[in-house]
């Protein structure tokens, strides 16, 4: 009998019941922390686990933009590029408010907020008016703004890092403590609660569920499918900027080069934690479960003595996997409900008798 045909009762159906509702991350993730925690003593150390937290949340903010984005059926290429850009932006601002008023460090603060929450909603508007009004394809609008996003950084900074900002920005918010946790992540707590309302409570949630699932249907239903893709476009590059300004808090200066990184991990966590690349699927819990898997997967490389090169392959290997996992999961999906209709139809067509048509 095929693994396709597996009866529910049986333990190939038990495995494929499990897989479809979770896939394989939970597993994959126990594999990780054996292989890991045997390979270094450190792994599961505290400070370990709170170093990999602090690196969870820039993960995380850039992970859960690019979901919101892969629900409505598209995906950004520039979330790289907006990290870079805010953070030489925000940097730009504080160091030359701080330098005007070296004695309210809180005010040059304020300014660098403004500065990334302007450089979130001018990216996410210009990707949005180019997938929702514009109508070209996301691949396309996004690989290209992130070019020009890239050119705009470099312009600013010059090709050089920006020093000069205020001293309780980098040692509170970069690298300080409260109750045990970073601050970063207290900051981020928030936005990921917000993030997560959105996506599962509010009427917008649906919506995008919908306009993924089948933008035509969600013209049919009355949803303004170029509005809401608008708004998807702005929410993810807010969230990524955010995650871009705790990640210059955390390097301590504006990087021209900041977060080239974060395009391929946002993409990895969010669809091996079960986003589609179809889109209309996807949740904020497997998002997180993904952005675990990839911080396990790169500080457990690095605590083997593996480069950065090593990892960019098992990344690359792992977002393969995913695509691969999701299709199976598809096909899984498929065959479940052809056998629940098969049963439901040979049933009508018990009840009808044996002379009756069945329906």
């Amino acid at each position: 009998m095929p693994p396709s045909e597996a009866r529910p009762g049986s333990l190939p159906g038990l495995f494929r019941g499990i897989f479809v509702k979770v896939g394989a991350l939970p597993f994959l993730l126990v594999v990780l922390l054996i292989v890991f925690s045997a390979a270094n003593k450190y792994f599961l150390g505290l400070q370990n686990l709170l170093d990999m937290l602090h690196e969870g949340v820039f993960t995380s903010l850039a992970a859960l933009g690019q979901l919101f984005v892969l629900i409505s059926g598209g995906f950004d290429l520039s979330i790289g590029a907006n990290i870079a850009l805010t953070s030489v932006t925000s940097a730009t601002v504080m160091s030359s408010v701080y330098a005007a008023y070296p004695h309210d460090p809180a005010l040059a603060i304020a300014a660098g907020i403004i500065a990334v929450l302007v450089v979130g909603l001018l990216v996410g508007l210009v990707n949005g008016i180019g997938v929702a009004y514009l109508e070209v394809n996301p691949f396309i609008v996004t690989l290209a703004t992130a070019s020009a996003f890239q050119g705009i950084t470099l312009l600013i900074s010059q090709g050089q890092e920006v020093s000069g900002l205020p001293k309780g920005f980098v040692d509170r918010v970069g690298s300080g403590n409260w109750l045990g946790f970073p601050v970063a992540a207290w900051i981020a707590l928030p936005l990921i609660l917000l993030l997560y309302v959105l996506l599962a409570r509010a009427r917008y949630g649906r919506y995008i569920f919908a306009i993924g699932s089948s933008p035509g249907a969600a013209r049919v239903a009355g949803i303004r499918v170029p509005v809401q893709i608008l708004i998807t476009y702005v929410i993810c590059a807010v969230a990524v900027a955010i995650g871009g300004f705790l990640l210059t808090a955390r390097v301590s200066s504006g990087e021209p080069l900041l977060g080239a990184e974060y395009t391929l991990t946002s993409i990895t966590a969010a669809v091996i934690g079960g986003a589609s690349l179809r889109g209309g699927e996807g949740s904020i819990g497997g998002t997180l479960l993904g952005v675990v898997f990839v911080i396990f997967l790169s500080n457990g490389m690095d605590l083997m003595g593996l480069s950065a090169n090593h990892e960019m392959i098992a990344l690359g290997a792992a977002l393969i996997f995913a695509v691969v996992i999701d299709r199976q999961r598809a096909r899984a999906v498929a065959a479940g409900f052809r056998r629940r209709l098969a049963v439901e139809t040979s049933r009508d067509a018990e009840e009808s008798g044996p002379g009756a048509t069945p329906p």
